[in-house]
């Protein structure tokens, strides 16, 4: 039987949120009233220190099945940094509510400063390196603002890889352009991650991107409804989502 050790030891109301039982608010509620127990003992207090690995840990009679990682979606705002720290810029950990915050959360990937959209925020190490690796064909969809017209010449490069002015070639992409939009605005699936990769494809045919969102990572969209500079955690399905149908 494995010992408990003082720094495995949480406050419960944090243990709850991070398993996505509800908001730090909720959570405190719900202990106040007497409707969680750890070890089948009533905790009224939120700062009440478990192991949430080795307690039994019920809210209103249900057991919460503990997940040692965290997985965040954040709709990442412009102006906020794709980093763990930074010595000038906001980064998207510092941004985090601080419930959700943990030792070793990193985003999964990375967009650009002045980019918006879907971000995952994890402390999985395995779970990112499988979600950003090329060979595995994980597809990310970005709507592109555009200064100029797409015309077929574009579409046509996108589709046959696009090679940069030092001579790196990129996978082939998809690029469609979006009904209404004057052929100034496309949605653009790639399934690697180089550095300013999507705007540097535009440039490489003449465009500049005016504005840059990323809308999904494989089959997991962006919620609609999550205002930017939001975040919520992923569910066991959002994390299928994922790689659903993209693993080769």
């Amino acid at each position: 039987m494995k010992i408990c050790r003082l720094f495995d030891m949480e406050r419960l109301d944090k243990i709850l949120v991070s398993q996505g039982t509800g908001s730090r608010k909720e959570v405190r509620e719900l202990i106040k009233r007497g409707e969680v127990c750890v070890n089948g003992e009533v905790i009224r207090k939120a700062d009440f220190k478990a192991d949430p690995e080795n307690s039994s840990i019920t809210v209103k009679g249900q057991a919460v099945n503990y997940s040692r990682h965290i997985y965040i979606m954040l709709n990442k705002p412009s102006g906020v940094v794709s980093a763990t720290n930074d010595n000038h810029d906001k980064t998207v950990i510092d941004i985090l509510p601080e419930e959700y915050k943990r030792k070793g959360l990193f985003p999964a990937g990375r967009l650009d400063k002045d980019t918006e959209g879907l971000l995952i925020i994890t402390d999985d190490g395995d779970f990112a390196h499988k979600m950003l690796s090329p060979k595995n064909h994980v597809e990310k969809k970005y709507i592109a603002k555009l200064d100029k017209e797409i015309t077929e010449d574009t579409i046509k490069a996108f589709k046959n890889g696009i090679v940069f002015a030092d001579g790196t070639k990129c996978m082939p992409a998809k690029l469609e352009i979006m009904t209404d939009s004057d052929n100034k605005k496309g949605i653009v699936t790639i399934c690697e991650g180089k550095f300013h990769q999507v705007k540097k494809m535009f440039l490489c045919c003449g465009i500049n991107v005016v504005h840059l969102q990323r809308i999904s990572i494989g089959n997991l969209y962006l919620d609609s409804k999550l205002p930017i500079g939001s975040c919520k955690l992923l569910t066991k399905l959002d994390k299928e989502l994922i790689f659903i149908g993209n693993i080769h």
